[in-house]
């Protein structure tokens, strides 16, 4: 649903004020985040609602209006405080002390229909303590890509944050890498938790283990409850959070996203993924490619994803150590590589249309796939879509029948690697029963959208924002994605 086909109902409340927001992180106290103002900002204009959340918030999207959006999210009416989170971090392998919220700020937290606990965040709301020589504004193309980014790696079955409401501004912003002035924005992100591992070690920096245990607690107490009352809850805790972002980056790695900028301030302490900036995904198997102009030794390459996550858990060992034993955490910390290789062939498993079938030559179909991706450089993305797209079950009577309506195929021209993988696919195919073909085909439909959100798709759908103010195309690929 576009916002011009949302009704506006008048409606003498506002829901999204009346909601019934908790105080969880307030009640740490202020030894945690300062209180800060949100910009006042020249024009309110409703780009994004994102109308398929707020039923996980007990709220019927027909009524709410849009004007409750820019009241709440836009114009920041009615509430208070608003809280700028401390942290630390670890940025390209240097540690900063001076970061924390700076250009955005904790709005509020609301427990869903799930119970689960979710903060709201914002993105381009003005200057705060930690903002240095920032404006704390977000441009209207940073809030695009970043409502783009979350709702196509959440149809992939990435666990990520989502973008809420995306308002533009009003206000001319001068960047650099943009022609300025450009348009400005600012979203709200709904997730798990504003908590980063560098919350963390900002408590270890300024030698405050009381501190670090009191926000230990508090991460068990809401977003590890299955916790809460084992003997030993904080190695569990250390060893779930591990299991949870190796999960993660093998998510990240079958969906061929590279996040760019994997600093210890953007690791969530929930294990999920947040904060989309120069992310990419890539165009063809290449563990080099490299999302950020600025990662100069791909440092956050592709391929290095899951040593950079593992080497950001072995990092937040150093704050835990206050807490949990060192033996504790370094048996956590060993599951990783496991956890990561088992998730990983899983989920690519199900790209090519097997859930939860283990078979003998599964592992041989898995390094073929990736050898045929990475020598032949065809599209990543489109390779899994046109698999989608042209399976049939006369895939089962020869191997030359693979794929060959594909419009990879004509191009390849004469691969080895390529018939080999469709000799082995027919094989696969035909130790399951015809009945079973429907389940294949499922999942794969499932797991392979046909919309991808490569760079010149998102270039595609800037392009009539900023020449014709046409939002369109935009509306059109987000639902998609949905």
């Amino acid at each position: 649903m576009t916002l011009a086909e949302t009704p506006n109902y008048k409606n003498s409340s506002n829901p999204l004020l009346s909601l019934n927001y908790e105080s969880a992180l307030e009640s740490l106290g202020n030894d945690y985040y300062d209180e800060v103002a949100p910009e006042e900002f020249p024009q309110h204009i409703l780009r994004w609602r994102n109308n398929a959340l707020l039923p996980r918030l007990g709220l019927d999207p027909q009524l709410v209006k849009n004007e409750d959006f820019i009241t709440a999210f836009g114009k920041f009416q009615q509430r208070k405080p608003f809280l700028a989170l401390r942290y630390h971090g670890y940025q390209f392998g240097e540690y900063n002390p001076h970061l924390g919220d700076g250009r955005g700020f904790l709005y509020g937290q609301i427990r869903g229909k799930d119970h689960e606990l979710y903060d709201f965040s914002t993105k381009g709301s003005g200057r705060t303590p930690y903002s240095r020589a920032g404006d704390g504004m977000l441009t209207l193309k940073g809030g695009v890509r970043e409502v783009l980014a979350a709702e196509a790696l959440n149809r992939l079955g990435v666990r990520t944050s989502r973008c809420l409401s995306m308002i533009e501004t009003g206000l001319g912003l001068w960047r650099g890498d943009e022609p300025s002035p450009t348009r400005s924005s600012v979203i709200i992100r709904m997730s798990k938790s504003h908590i980063r591992f560098g919350t963390f070690e900002r408590l270890h920096y300024l030698k405050r283990p009381d501190l670090t245990k009191k926000l230990l607690d508090h991460v068990i107490e809401q977003y590890y409850q299955n916790l809460i009352n084992e003997h030993d809850k904080y190695a569990l805790f250390y060893a779930e959070l591990v299991q949870r972002v190796a999960e993660l980056v093998a998510q990240w790695m079958a969906a061929g996203f590279c996040h760019a900028v994997l600093n210890t301030d953007n690791m969530s302490i929930t294990g999920e993924s947040f904060d989309y900036g120069p992310y990419a995904f890539i165009p063809t198997y290449d563990l080099y490619f490299t999302a950020a102009y600025f990662d100069y030794y791909r440092r956050y390459c592709y391929g290095q994803q899951p040593s950079i996550c593992y080497l950001n858990l072995e990092i937040l060992q150093e704050p835990l150590k206050a807490v949990i034993d060192i033996g504790d955490l370094q048996n956590g910390l060993s599951k990783f590589t496991e956890c990561y290789q088992v998730e990983y062939q899983n989920l690519m498993l199900k790209k090519l249309g097997f859930d939860n079938l283990y078979f003998a030559e599964a592992d041989d179909l898995l390094e073929l796939t990736i050898t045929f991706l990475k020598d032949s450089q065809v599209s990543y993305h489109q390779f899994f879509a046109d698999m989608t797209r042209t399976f049939s079950s006369k895939w089962r009577d020869k191997p030359a029948f693979v794929m060959n309506d594909s419009e990879i195929f004509p191009a390849l021209g004469s691969s080895a690697v390529f018939d080999n993988w469709c000799v082995l696919y027919h094989r696969i195919l035909n130790k399951f029963d015809p009945e079973q073909m429907l389940i294949i085909a499922k999942n794969l439909t499932k797991y392979n959208p046909q919309a991808n959100l490569l760079r010149p798709v998102i270039e595609s759908i800037w392009e009539p924002i900023i020449e014709a103010d046409n939002w369109q195309p935009f509306y059109d690929l987000v639902q998609q994605f949905q």
